[in-house]
């Protein structure tokens, strides 16, 4: 179970923003949709607990992030939380399988290689465990990202504009996957896009 209540945040500049609450239960899908500049990043970076929730509360599967410390809510994250970056997060003198067994590993995961293979294999990168970051299409790393914040089987996936530089095609491609990796790890799943084509392929939706 994931539920956000009354969760604001101000910047620094005084700009603050409030967040409509958020119930998700496990192998559910949501689409928080809305225009650049409305706080969609800001929510995702409250549930992972990247950002401190000074009002409001996140919790996770009866975690609730504001009880822990900054070293506990890491650790919590790094077993509980997968998160899609829309910038790639890599160890580019590592190859595909090590970023993989790497992300796999933290913190005290077990270390799958079935896992792993399997994983690679659905996104299209079981040809490509061996070669190094760098050595990747710009599609091929967009996909190792996806990769890397599904494969420790995470209680919540955060999904942050998952879609926005892929075509038509690949871009149902990779929500369907979403969307069936939540269901078969009962993952909680929520996407932020501004991607309008997104909106049709969710029923649970809030706009920002």
């Amino acid at each position: 179970m994931v539920e956000t209540s009354n969760l604001s945040y101000t910047y620094d500049d005084g700009t603050a923003l409030a967040f409509p609450d958020i119930r998700l239960t496990p192998g559910e899908h949501m689409l928080v949709i809305g225009p650049s500049g409305v706080g969609k990043t800001t929510l995702l970076y409250l549930m992972a607990g990247l950002l401190p929730a000074l009002k409001g509360s996140v919790t996770i599967d009866g975690t609730a992030l504001n009880t822990l410390s900054r070293k506990e809510v890491d650790k919590f994250r790094g077993k509980h939380i997968g998160i899609i970056f829309q910038q790639y997060h890599f160890i580019k003198s590592l190859n595909v399988s090590d970023n993989l067994r790497l992300r796999q590993s933290f913190p005290k995961n077990t270390i799958d290689g079935k896992r792993r293979h399997e994983l690679a294999q659905r996104l299209g990168l079981v040809e490509h465990l061996g070669k190094k970051v760098n050595a990747l299409s710009q599609g091929q790393q967009q996909r190792l990202g996806i990769a890397l914040g599904l494969i420790h089987k995470p209680k919540i996936i955060l999904a942050d504009e998952p879609t926005s530089n892929l075509d038509d095609g690949n871009c149902t491609k990779v929500l369907d996957l979403l969307k069936e990796e939540a269901e078969i790890c009962q993952s909680s799943l929520l996407i932020i896009t501004h991607d309008q084509r997104v909106k049709s392929h969710f029923k649970n939706q809030v706009v920002l």
